[in-house]
């Protein structure tokens, strides 16, 4: 039997089974059955391409990388098109982008690259059309905008996300706390720092033994569910932010309009019009979360012309100092630094302090 025809078993099976505490056992376990099939069709270890393939792949520049995702004909080249000045072949028919069409959007100081990918299509987690080797694009991207037709988001929307959700990839989430540690005996052992509403030790047993793992130590400080315990134990997830792009709203009224505004996460454009960008490239910076850093040199006025742009959580003067060079840090002694990170300024910090956006810093070197 073939690995498709397994999958499609075991969601046949699913869909029979009715969601209530009895079933939860067998659920979990059939949904770790699902999780190791879909790694294993669409992470094939020979042949199959479940890499970027010809065309797909695209090398990394700038600071971040936003992916344009959505089904063929939404707008996403035309808007590639307006926002970088990047063509692609744009017309008036389905699967006009073939390739992954790179650009470069200049924006606060930051270079971002932006991907424009093929149309996907339904289905394209279970390998059909193109689709394996678009999303594994999308998994190596900072932000993904999911571009949708306003005339038919939530459908499209819907299709899209189960599409990235089967591939792996989990929008808007944080990854679980959810610690799992091997050992040689001892059975497996839950502690948990909160009430468990979707879980359960019987469950969480079942779930591990499906992985064949009988001997562990498994923490939980949130309400995991059985999908977010799986998560884990796949170890291949990753977590991207994502917006979803509502293209065409010169075709809808004031009112319908007023009602897109209220889907989470969304930004509605015209990409034919430029409606609404000012508005897109800010929110892409917040779920960038990118820090924007200007350097001082001794006896001169800070440079605000090239920032240092650095990613949230790797924005240390240690992170600064590598970005300019390696070799700064061999003489370094300390730093001051202007702005909202310190309590007074300039200050002086080692090289583990915490810079904030749009903070001034001048590397003093040893003497």
């Amino acid at each position: 039997m073939s690995t498709l025809q397994r999958i499609k078993d075991i969601e046949d099976e699913m869909a029979r089974t009715q969601r209530n505490k009895a079933t939860a056992h067998h659920l979990g376990i059939l949904k770790a059955k699902l999780a190791k099939l879909r790694r294993e069709l669409l992470m094939p270890t020979s042949g199959g391409g479940g890499g970027g393939g010809v065309g797909f792949d695209v090398a990394k520049t700038g600071v971040a990388r936003v992916g344009f995702v959505g089904f063929p004909s939404v707008g996403k080249s035309t808007l590639m098109s307006k926002l970088t000045g990047t063509h692609s072949e744009v017309g008036a028919y389905e699967f006009t982008t073939l390739t992954t069409v790179p650009g470069v959007i200049q924006f606060k100081g930051a270079k971002i690259q932006m991907l424009d990918l093929p149309g996907i299509i339904e289905g394209a987690k279970d390998g059909k059309g193109r689709g394996r080797q678009v999303i594994a694009v999308a998994r190596t991207c900072s932000l993904i905008f999911i571009v949708l037709d306003v005339l038919k988001p939530l459908g499209d929307k819907k299709i899209i996300e189960r599409e990235l959700e089967g591939f792996g990839i989990r929008l808007n989430k944080k990854p679980p706390a959810i610690t799992i540690k091997k050992k040689e005996k001892g059975g497996i052992n839950v502690s948990t720092t909160v009430s468990l509403t979707h879980l359960d030790s019987d469950q969480v047993k079942a779930i591990l033994g499906e992985y064949k793992m009988h001997n562990a130590d498994v923490s939980i400080r949130c309400d995991a569910t059985a999908d977010e315990l799986i998560d884990v134990m796949e170890g291949n997830r990753i977590y991207i932010p994502a917006m979803y792009v509502l293209n065409k709203i010169d075709q809808i009224s004031i009112e319908e309009l007023d009602i897109i505004y209220k889907i989470p996460h969304s930004i509605p454009i015209s990409s034919h019009h430029e409606w609404n960008f000012d508005d897109l490239l800010e929110k892409m910076w917040e779920y960038l979360d990118l820090v924007r850093i200007y350097t001082k040199p001794k006896g001169q006025l800070p440079d605000y012309s090239a920032p240092v742009v650095l990613r949230r959580g790797a924005n240390t003067v240690e992170d600064f100092c590598n970005s300019i060079h390696k070799a700064i840090l061999k003489d370094f002694k300390n730093a001051l630094v202007w702005g909202s990170s310190v309590k007074h300024v300039p200050q002086k910090v080692g090289k583990d302090h915490v810079l904030g956006d749009e903070d001034v810093v001048q590397i003093i070197k040893k003497t």
